[in-house]
């Protein structure tokens, strides 16, 4: 194999992982465990892949000796981490720790094996002044190894432990700072010079003596404090560090002094490590100053991103700018034109992804990070169309002149690169302020400015009143102001909550959605009487979020304001009017679609395996609940009830929970007992969080979403249901769930009516989120045949007293325990009901004596005319 097909045949493995983390950005929210995915991509994918090839290429090129075992012995250590590193991604992804296990053992036992390597390559090596380089590779390959225990053992842990955050931070800290960082500190004392064409001193502090050394000390305290489980160790680790870092940056400022940077490679590189400094302090800040562990790993988790785009993926693309035509080779003009390629757009690509960067991290709008972060992302993204180009170029140019060109003979498109610096970075100055104007054309409020029409008749007095109103713990605070008859009122509205809010007013005004964090300046208009104000999103208003406008100096009757009145709106929208409700077209003697699908009722035998993984992604979804009646409901999965869980006892559970909605959403299991501080946490859209328990009692299990107000979030949709089989349970003929709920219905097609859920009064019932769905389409059972029935009541309100008509039940099982047993002590006792408050469960068992129709409701009788009913279909 020629050392040029060696080049790129390992140059594609590079951008493959690339390309594979661009379709994931693309794709995430259809993804399980999408964050992690999106980093582990780039970080133990690309950037790990060309750790290995690259420090393997400047260790024989700094030691002018060779590895042992050559290209075959670098080519099996990419074979082997390339393959560890799908193991791990695919466990992760499908929740198989097993094969999380195999890749991670694989990925360590090389990361010591290619360290090993370098160790005994340095040592038969002749003397050389930047032979110390190398150590920073082994050291690097040892921290991977460590850093990948720490992530395999995380995988099987529950990310509410303390122990879970511990390991994370250490997990965080060996491998960016160690296996990423020592690389490129090792790589930059030589590379950056050399790309900024400038003679290398005959001695770097990167090669001293001690430098290495502290670095070392550094990690090793940060990992001390992560075991020993003080903080204030790991900050003083990182300061370690950074003391370091900063001996090494000072030779980059000298140099870059000398020749400033002009080309991609150049600046890029040295964005990437600005922002690689920063983090590290922010790294070590963070750690030492949170109130707790778990409070510590939250922080690390925003930090990632910087980490990630600031420092990694820049650091990857300058190195591969520069060090491609130097591998492809082709002569001093052919890598040129090569170079000429890969440096399209130099200065606007670095400007978008540092300005873009920059704006995402800002306590900007929802929206405007969303817009932000597609043109940063197609930014880089364009590099991998730029490789494509400037492979192609060298293969036809080295074609051409191999042929034809005579050596003096000049290359069309090969001279020296000079890009219009002030042209490229207005564009790009441009590009960021179009993908901001997007941002907020898809949501106006997202400026800060946010207004409407009020009508007034009322005299103005040409004076503004400006007030300051934050929104937290469901409260507006001031929730009352006075307001001089005639002013204009200028509202500086700050969410300080954890929650997306926004404020309603009843002229028409909104503020549009507030993120956390930030503030919206609402024109209330000219005012002339008293306005009454609140937040849309389901159920806020309920919970006590309403705002008052009070006037003064207004005669009692002599001022009118006019204006839409839009009090009724109860949905998560603007504020706009609700459509009449949806209650007014139920018409429960209406049957179905013909077409028509029910839930299957049917309850899947639970599996041999004692861990089971799922991921559950909240999304919204429009769907029937009665015949002709649509709703929009929040879902874990698409379904309402979301999938039913079933398992024995000991068994273990691992639920990953996505927010896909537009809300915020949450995961609370009746089945685990467990502290809910992290894993029932309320999390924002586009997050996940890892929920694990172990089911010790057996029964009927609630689950639902406990985001605030749980009322409204249950009755919307957010429940289902978890099995745990009772120790010695008896097989049966056949095994059905059923969970009982209830509708109070929005307009057609909205969301919950969440006023009307505080009334307890809902419009419909429902077994399996259709009401009277088994009615029309019968549960099916055989005269003679044991049949048991599981149910659970959702909720969130109404009890269920569940009953089979003309049907009796000799076992009946409630909230862990039989009520009867096989007939009781006498064998011929029977039960009618199985009686349940909201959130309750248990199962009868029946035999049918005879042929028939059998149907079954709650004997709340109003409630089974609501749609809590359907039928046993028995045949002989």
């Amino acid at each position: 194999m020629t050392r040029r097909l060696w080049h790129i045949i390992t140059g594609i493995l590079v951008p493959a992982w690339l390309f594979l983390a661009l379709v994931v950005v693309i794709v995430h929210r259809f993804l399980p465990v999408a964050p992690w995915l999106m980093v582990h991509l780039l970080l133990l994918g690309a950037v790990s892949s060309a750790v290995l090839i690259w420090s393997q290429h400047f260790a024989d090129t700094l030691l002018r000796h060779p590895a042992p075992g050559g290209r075959v012995s670098l080519g099996w250590r990419l074979a082997a981490h390339t393959v560890g590193a799908m193991l791990v991604i695919t466990g992760m992804i499908g929740g198989w720790w097993p094969i999380v296990l195999s890749g991670g053992i694989l990925v360590g036992a090389n990361a010591l094996a290619h360290a090993t390597i370098l160790a005994v390559q340095s040592r038969g090596a002749l003397p050389s002044r930047f032979a110390p380089l190398v150590r920073y590779y082994v050291a690097a390959g040892a921290c991977l190894a460590i850093g990948v225990t720490l992530g395999v053992l995380m995988a099987r842990m529950d990310d509410s432990e303390d122990s879970y955050a511990r390991l994370f931070i250490g997990h965080i800290g060996l491998n960016l700072l160690g296996w990423v960082g020592l690389t490129v500190i090792g790589t930059v004392a030589l590379l950056w010079p050399t790309i900024l064409h400038v003679r290398v001193a005959d001695g770097t502090r990167a090669a001293a003596r001690w430098t290495l050394p502290l670095f070392l000390a550094g990690l090793a305290v940060l990992g001390l404090g992560c075991l020993l489980g003080e903080r204030l160790l790991v900050g003083l680790g990182v300061l370690a560090y950074l003391a370091g870092l900063a001996r090494v940056l000072a030779d980059i400022l000298r140099y870059g002094r000398v020749a400033p940077a002009v080309t991609f490679a150049g600046w890029s590189i040295g964005s990437a490590l600005a922002w690689f400094t920063l983090c590290t302090a922010g790294f070590g800040l963070l750690v030492s100053t949170a109130s707790s562990w778990t409070v510590a790993a939250d922080w690390i988790e925003q930090l990632i991103l910087a980490f990630l785009v600031g420092f990694a993926a820049q650091v990857l693309l300058g190195a591969l700018t520069y060090l491609l035509p130097v591998v492809l080779g082709g002569g001093p003009r052919v890598s040129k034109a090569t170079s000429r390629e890969l440096e399209r757009g130099a200065l606007f690509r670095v400007v978008v992804v540092n300005g873009g960067l920059v704006i995402y991290l800002l306590p900007v709008p929802s929206l405007v990070k969303v817009a932000v972060s597609l043109l940063v992302v197609a930014t880089l993204a364009s590099f991998l169309i730029l490789m494509i180009r400037a492979l192609k170029t060298n293969r036809v140019l080295r074609s051409s002149t191999d042929v034809v060109a005579p050596v003096s003979a000049p290359i069309p498109g090969a001279g020296p690169v000079h890009p219009r610096r002030t042209g490229s970075v207005v564009v790009a100055a441009g590009a960021l302020l179009l993908a901001i104007t997007i941002g907020v054309a898809m949501e106006p409020a997202s400026l800060g400015v946010a207004g409407g029409l009020a009508i007034t008749s009322v005299p103005t007095t040409g004076h503004t009143t400006t007030i300051d109103v934050a929104m937290a713990g469901m409260r507006f605070s001031p929730d009352s102001v006075s307001v001089p008859v005639g002013d204009t009122l200028v509202i500086n509205l700050t969410n300080a909550d954890d929650r997306v809010h926004n404020l309603v007013l009843d002229t028409g005004v909104t503020s549009g959605s507030v993120s956390p964090g930030t503030t919206a300046v609402v024109n209330a208009g000219v005012v002339g009487t008293a306005i009454s104000g609140w937040c849309s999103i389901a159920g806020h208003k309920q919970l006590g979020m309403v705002f008052a406008i009070v006037v003064t100096g207004a005669a009692a009757a002599g001022t009118e304001q006019g204006g839409m009145d839009m009090s009724g709106g109860t949905g998560s929208g603007s504020g706009a009017r609700a459509a009449p409700s949806a209650a007014d077209d139920v018409d429960l003697m209406k049957k179905p679609a013909a077409d028509f699908v029910a839930r299957d009722a049917r309850l899947t035998p639970a599996s041999a395996e004692t861990v089971h993984t799922l991921t559950l992604t909240a999304t919204n979804v429009q769907t029937e609940v009665s015949p002709g009646v649509q709703q929009t409901l929040w879902t874990y999965n698409g379904t309402a009830p979301g999938p039913t869980l079933h398992g024995r006892v000991g068994d273990v559970f691992v639920i990953t929970f996505v927010n896909g909605g537009t809300i915020d959403h949450s995961i609370d299991f009746h089945a685990g007992s467990l502290a809910p501080d992290r894993p029932m946490r309320t999390i924002m859209p586009g997050e996940s969080l890892t929920y694990r328990f172990t089911a010790s009692r057996s029964g009927i299990w609630l689950y639902h979403c406990s985001t605030m107000p749980m009322s409204a979030h249950i009755a919307n949709g957010m429940f289902g249901a978890v099995i745990i089989d009772p120790p010695g349970l008896a097989p049966v003929s056949a095994e059905y769930v059923l969970v009982q709920s209830e509708f109070y219905l929005g307009a057609q097609g909205a969301e919950v009516d969440a006023a009307r859920v505080a009334t307890q009064q809902p419009d419909l019932l429902a077994f399996n989120g259709y009401a009277n769905q088994y009615v029309d389409r019968p549960l099916i059972a055989r005269v003679g045949d044991r049949v048991r029935v599981w149910v659970l009541d959702a909720g969130p309100n109404v009890g269920s007293s569940f009953h089979v008509v003309g049907g009796q039940f000799d076992s009946v099982f409630k909230e862990g325990d039989y009520l009867l047993r096989a007939g009781g002590s006498t064998g011929t006792g029977g039960a009618q009901v199985l009686d349940l408050a909201a959130a309750q469960g248990g199962f009868v068992e029946l035999s049918f004596p005879e042929s028939g129709h059998y149907s079954f409701v709650s004997h709340v009788m109003s409630d089974a005319e609501k749609g809590a009913r359907g039928i046993f279909d028995v045949t002989p």
